[in-house]
Order: structure tokens, then C-alpha cells, then sequence
């Protein structure tokens, strides 16, 4: 089962670790006889079918996810370990898809426009004047 990531990037099945254990949570006596929390690993640093620039911007950019190299995904929403299989491919497609995006483009700085100033003061005065109506009246 190969993960296709983006165009041109597929992770192949040899590549991907799975590994199965006792799910916690709903299910009755069935969480207590099947392994339905599924964790599934992925070493970046020694995968074969990334480029090196990729390389470098999974580790820099997925850097606090991994361990010695390695991305894990855990899963154990569903009762079916099928579905938490399922689950977990898409959750680590959607992890490395987002850290090869390239980056947004950086916020150009403005400032706001005269008339949206202008509003922005009437409505703070508004809110004043309303809370200085709510004032106790003086002793005069």
C-alpha cells in the first residue's frame, strides 16, 4: 500500500513501519481483544525517494515531530484497524505535504486607510459614551 504524497512523490510500502497495539478508549470487550491503535513510521532521513533539498526541508521544517530521523503518526479514533490504517496514511500525507509546500508569501506591512481610522475612533467613543451613561450621576 504506497502513499502517494504529491505528484512525482510516492512513499513506497517497503518504507513505512506499522506497527499494532490495544487501543484504549470506546469499544467494550471488543478494545480488549483486537489491536486497532495503529502507529505507523516513516524514516526520512534514510528514505530513497526523496532529493536531497527535500530531505533537508522535511527535517528542518517536521523537526519537532521526529525522532532520530523518524516522522510517527498514531491512530486509534476508530474501533476498525483498518479505518485507523487508513487513518494514519492520510494523516502522514497530509504531515509531508504540508512541509514540502512552499512557503507562504511574507505579509507586506500597510497601514490602515483614513475612513477605517475614523471608524474605528466613532465607535470607541460610542463605547465610552455608553459606559459613562451607566456611571452613577454626580452629587450637583
Amino acid at each position: 500500500m504506497d502513499l502517494e504524497v504529491v505528484d512525482g512523490l510516492t512513499i513506497p510500502a517497503a518504507e513505512l513501519d506499522w506497527r499494532f497495539s490495544r487501543s484504549s478508549g470506546p469499544g467494550g470487550q471488543h478494545v480488549n481483544t483486537s489491536d486497532s491503535r495503529v502507529q505507523l513510521s516513516w524514516s526520512v532521513a534514510d528514505s530513497a525517494v526523496l532529493s536531497e533539498t527535500q530531505r533537508e526541508q522535511l527535517l528542518s521544517r517536521l523537526g519537532r515531530r521526529l525522532t532520530a530521523g523518524r516522522i510517527t503518526v498514531t491512530v486509534s479514533a476508530q474501533r476498525s484497524q483498518l479505518r485507523n490504517r487508513e487513518t494514519a496514511l492520510e494523516n502522514l500525507g497530509e504531515l509531508v505535504r504540508d512541509a514540502l509546500a512552499p512557503p507562504a508569501p511574507l505579509r507586506r506591512a500597510t497601514k490602515p486607510t483614513r475612513g477605517s481610522a475614523r471608524r474605528h475612533l466613532a465607535g470607541k467613543k460610542r463605547r465610552s459614551e455608553t459606559k459613562q451613561q451607566r456611571q452613577r450621576p454626580t452629587a450637583e
